[in-house]
């Protein structure tokens, strides 16, 4: 059985310093989705995010940025979905991924945090992590104690353009996504992965 997505979480931190940082890349996601649909986000000060109803698909569908830090999402999540009365599982999260690089794009459902910390929040507040991912290659800067500075980092002009596309090619899948099969839109974004030079990391 299918679970159709009716919300879209994209993380990142809120404020112009953070808006072209790479922890940032979820927004950068739902805000290109929301561009190439017409709409803008409002403020739900109640709900403490920015949001926006997606009106193309045949099911409801709202796009939500978290208005509270990287490391608190978990708390905006919880009155989003309380307040829609959805279910974990009808949620999509899209984030970046420091194990992969720039130009990768994979969805995965469930699992752990992997150590980031958006998602170590939503996992803590819902109580499960039976939810799906959408992951956003960024690149990993080579030592564990580099990675907070590279993600509060902006890419490269050849690592943002690679980020772009691999944007591109998971909206591409959202049709399927939206519809809840996601072995369709996993089948569609890793046949069309580019080769990397620094591999594309952990396939799960």
């Amino acid at each position: 059985m299918t679970t159709a997505i009716r919300v879209i979480v994209g993380l990142g931190n809120p404020g112009q310093e953070y808006s072209r940082t790479r922890h940032n890349a979820g927004f950068w996601f739902v805000d290109r989705l929301l561009a190439q649909a017409g709409g803008s986000f409002s403020r739900d000060s109640g709900l403490s995010c920015d949001s926006a109803r997606l009106q193309d698909p045949p099911q409801d569908c709202r796009l939500i940025k978290p208005r509270t830090s990287m490391n608190d999402s978990g708390r905006a999540i919880v009155l989003v979905l309380n307040y829609y009365r959805l279910q974990p599982e009808e949620m999509l999260v899209v984030h970046d991924e420091i194990d992969f690089a720039p130009g990768i794009i994979r969805l995965k459902q469930g699992g752990g945090h992997g150590g980031h910390n958006g998602l170590r929040s939503i996992i803590n507040h819902l109580g499960t992590n039976a939810f799906p991912r959408l992951r956003i290659g960024v690149g990993h800067p080579g030592h564990k104690d580099q990675v907070i500075d590279a993600v509060l980092s902006r890419p490269s002009a050849t690592e943002q353009g690679l980020i772009d596309s691999a944007i591109g090619r998971g909206l591409e899948q959202l049709p399927f996504i939206l519809a809840g099969e996601l072995e369709k839109a996993m089948t569609g974004l890793h046949g069309s992965e580019p080769r990397t030079d620094n591999g594309a990391g952990d396939p799960e």
